[in-house]
């Protein structure tokens, strides 16, 4: 049986870079952001919920999903991020089921999954690994990467679970607060470890 490890941490953590790593040694990675573009890809059942509920604001002119129109919503309200999450969420489970099911020949998939702790899910992996960086290098990776001000970035932050409750969670633990390499260099330990413990 293929063990599942869950790859998470906060937002602009260096999650992608860490997956990208895992595949480069052959690991299968599902993504979780991945998943969800699929759920909302144009003419989705989940996308016409969304416009049902949010009004035609919630979709590009082209009929897409608008992220950015509906993160600022979310961020600022509550409730609305509770609706959206009930109507993408269930959806997100039941394709990324099917997708962790397939048959793989490795002793372990890992499982991208940013917002683990949010969607309560951290009892559903074997191991979970935390993309771990303090708050002020997410907060400038953010800013730099979304082009947005410094109180959308905390707003962002605040949206997600702390960093402590993450790295609680944590059976491993990769730094991503100096170089690419560093980053690198830990997945490739870390996956060595895989190997032999599953």
């Amino acid at each position: 049986m293929t063990a599942l490890v869950a790859l998470t941490g906060g937002i602009a953590s260096g999650k992608s870079s860490a997956a990208r790593q895992f595949e480069s040694l052959g690991i299968r990675v599902t993504d979780a952001d991945d998943v969800a573009a699929e759920v909302l890809s144009r003419g989705s059942p989940v996308l016409d919920a969304i416009r049902e509920t949010f009004g035609a604001g919630a979709l590009t002119a082209h009929g897409d999903y608008n992220r950015k129109a509906m993160r600022e919503l979310v961020f600022g309200d509550e409730r609305a991020r509770e609706q959206l999450n009930a109507i993408v969420h269930p959806a997100v489970r039941e394709l990324t089921q099917r997708k962790l099911s397939r048959p793989c020949d490795m002793p372990y998939q890992i499982w991208s999954i940013p917002l683990l702790l949010e969607t309560q899910q951290q009892s559903v992996p074997d191991r979970i690994v935390v993309v771990d960086v303090p708050e002020d290098i997410q907060i400038e990776r953010v800013m730099a990467r979304d082009g947005v001000s410094e109180t959308s970035a905390r707003r962002a932050l605040a949206a997600q679970t702390g960093r402590h409750e993450r790295l609680a969670v944590a059976d491993y633990v990769i730094h991503n607060d100096s170089s690419v390499e560093a980053l690198t260099s830990q997945v490739d330990f870390l996956h060595q470890r895989l190997m032999e413990e599953l």
